[in-house]
């Protein structure tokens, strides 16, 4: 008896010591700590920071634009592909979750059959055709002894969150986009007055010229230039006129319409851009407020998770099953006592030797784990930055316009000393001309410089988070997202 034990025992013993193992395997990505990236010399210091409201496109003053959002938040299809990913990573999640719990099944079969006698003597059914019928139950539970399918569960309802927020993401980005071309809209609009002024006042110049050469005052040389810029107006004139077109057509593909919605579009107000005040503990407070680092921590502990569900397969697991039911060969009812059969017992599951598959599993969730920790590291540096550099961009587009201004207010005098000279007879019209294309050359940095600062606060407002709240039925990842594994 004890040659048997220690046999048996010796046998356990290089059966463990042969079993596959984790050593060696564990990911390497380590996460930026936010407060490590400084930015308050960039941004100030604003403890009191108005973040943008979920709604913010209504501080830009345009009705017709809070309208235009809210039919692209309805009918853009995109918006219909981020969702039903967030459906399938809800489905993942839900068959994860079940997949913990135990499995009940039961069947029941009827079938007849001619057995030769070959097989099975006469006396005992053979050479007869007879009928063969049961009904059974069974029951089947892998126990959860290392927390792995636990695990599982929570890497993909991990991955069910970060679609969530990805798809909440794609809200906030198709609102900002809707915006920008809205605001090219209005700008491509000013664009066109002001092609429409240039070419009337080459068309007066070329009418000016064309007299004074009549009279012998100027020769045909200066008439074919003033012809010449007559002809690159009007070609500046289709290009504004195209570009017009361009604005509307983009609009109409982020409504989700054709192009003929674009033509029902009136032109845009002139927008206001809204003020925003930016912490100094912006990297810090960016984790909250977009959805796009929301969703990369989520993947990042989703990976985590995978990890762990990746080890358990290492180590032994119980699965407890059963089965009862009731078989009858021949004839009669099988509902009686002597038909019953049934079954009951655990069963141990040890990986010893499987070519090395589980550690290359384990290995890819390490790699992925450090993808999305790289992810994460790459999308938060790329958030700070880019809020540093709208806020740089604003303040100095600030600068610029009041400068531009400035020269256009200049422009405009000197227009109306010219023709406050022309109409005295001191000065020529031509001369008045000459002064009144500054004049819209200062109009045109104006409306430029208008529309960037319009099309960069809208990006400042993108790069805080577009009004991103974590919804109560999304909570933020936990604070151990990145702990040791």
């Amino acid at each position: 008896m004890r040659l048997h034990l220690l046999a048996a025992a010796s046998a356990l013993t290089l059966a463990l010591a042969a079993c596959a193992s984790s050593g060696g395997l564990h990911p390497n990505g380590v996460p930026i700590d936010p407060a490590s990236l400084k930015a308050a010399h960039h941004l100030g210091a604003n403890d009191t920071a108005a973040w943008p409201d979920s709604d913010w496109w209504s501080a830009l003053g345009d009705p017709q634009l809070d309208r235009l959002i809210r039919e692209a938040l309805a009918d853009n299809p995109g918006l219909a592909v981020a969702d039903a990913r967030a459906r399938a990573a809800q489905a993942a999640a839900g068959l994860a979750d079940a997949a913990r719990g135990p499995s009940v099944n039961a069947g029941a079969s009827v079938s007849g059959a001619r057995i030769p006698t070959t097989v099975m003597p006469a006396d005992a059914g053979g050479g007869h055709f007879s009928v063969a019928s049961y009904a059974y139950g069974s029951f089947k539970w892998g126990l959860d002894l290392w927390g792995g399918k636990r695990a599982a569960w929570e890497a993909a309802l991990g991955t069910s969150r970060a679609a969530e927020v990805e798809a909440r993401a794609a809200r906030i980005e198709l609102s900002g986009n809707v915006a920008r071309a809205y605001a090219q809209l209005g700008y491509a609009f000013a664009q066109q007055d002001l092609a429409a002024g240039e070419l009337k006042r080459a068309q007066q110049s070329q009418q000016l010229t064309a007299q004074r050469v009549t009279a012998g005052i100027d020769n045909r040389i200066v008439l074919k230039q003033a012809e010449a810029e007559v002809a690159t107006d009007e070609q500046a004139v289709a290009l504004a006129d195209r570009a017009v077109d361009a604005a509307r057509s983009a609009l109409s593909v982020l409504l989700g319409k054709g192009p003929d919605r674009g033509d029902e579009i009136a032109r845009p107000r002139v927008l206001t851009p809204p003020e925003l005040a930016v912490p100094d503990n912006l990297p810090v407070e960016l984790i909250g407020h977009r959805a796009d680092l929301v969703a990369a921590r989520w993947w990042a502990e989703a990976a985590g998770k995978d990890i762990k569900a990746a080890k358990t397969e290492f180590l032994p697991n119980i699965s407890i099953g059963a089965m009862a039911g009731v078989i009858r060969l021949g004839g009669g009812n099988p509902f009686t006592l002597p038909a019953r059969f049934y079954q009951l017992g655990p069963s141990l599951s040890l990986p010893i030797f499987d070519g090395g598959r589980l550690r290359a599993n384990l290995s890819a969730k390490d790699a992925q784990y450090d993808l999305a920790v790289a992810q994460y590291n790459q999308t938060l540096v790329g958030a700070v930055n880019e809020v540093a550099d709208d806020v740089s961009a604003t303040q100095s587009l600030q600068r610029q316009l009041a400068a531009q201004q400035r020269a256009q207010a200049a422009a405009r005098q000197a227009w109306d000393l010219a023709l406050q000279r022309y109409q005295a007879g001191v000065g020529s019209y031509l001369e008045a001309l000459s002064v009144r294309q500054q004049l819209l050359a200062a109009d045109r940095g104006v409306a430029a410089l208008q529309a960037q600062q319009v099309d960069r606060s809208i990006q400042l407002i993108q790069a805080l988070g577009g009004g991103y709240q974590p919804q109560a039925d999304v909570p933020a990842p936990s604070s151990s997202t990145f702990a040791h594994r």
